[in-house]
């Protein structure tokens, strides 16, 4: 069985907030808002779990709802960053919880798409953001002398694709730089 347990919320102004609250841990969980825009997914999926729990009390039916590890919607730059990555033909890592995948201050030479799981962005040893599957990762050191700007640790295990810099488009990179620079306090 799969569900997913929405919350929303209409505001006397008339604006709407919808949230992801629980979800079975198999397949990913996708919500779009009104517009058919999507605005939040499921950050892990685990199909080993599903297949045992995902009945009797572990249903929104039964005692217990599963919440979801919830993460931010890439853009559409991102998305389009994606298809150059799987069309090179990449590498696939897995990434335990709680290990990294790249450190800050190292030499990098590659790009990250999420495929599965939640990464955490650390600067200077402080977590800065969590990203989950869609998310690209890596451009700045491909932008910017070859050093890693930051540590990519995992929260949940993780898939990640890689492909060598020379295989993405300059340009590309540097605009989805523009987009996380402030983001960054870089």
């Amino acid at each position: 069985m799969t569900w997913s347990t929405l919350a929303l919320t209409i505001h006397a102004d008339g604006t709407v907030e919808q949230q992801l609250v629980g979800a079975s841990s198999f397949p990913r969980h996708w919500v779009y808002d009104h517009r058919g825009r999507l605005v939040a997914k499921s950050g892990f999926i685990d199909h080993d779990t599903w297949w045992r729990e995902a009945f009797g009390t572990h249903t929104p039916w039964g005692a217990e709802d599963s919440a979801p590890i919830v993460t931010a919607v890439e853009s559409a730059l991102e998305r389009q960053l994606s298809v150059a990555v799987i069309d090179a033909k990449p590498e696939f890592r897995r990434v335990q919880a709680g290990r990294t995948l790249v450190q800050q201050g190292e030499r990098g030479e590659e790009l990250f798409l999420l495929f599965d799981g939640v990464l955490r962005v650390e600067i200077d040893g402080k977590p800065v953001a969590e990203v989950g599957p869609g998310a690209i990762l890596g451009e700045m050191a491909l932008l910017h002398r070859g050093r890693r700007m930051a540590t990519l640790r995992a929260v949940t295990p993780c898939r990640v694709a890689v492909v060598a810099k020379d295989r993405i488009d300059r340009q590309a990179l540097e605009e989805l730089a523009k987009g996380r620079t402030p983001r960054l306090g870089r």
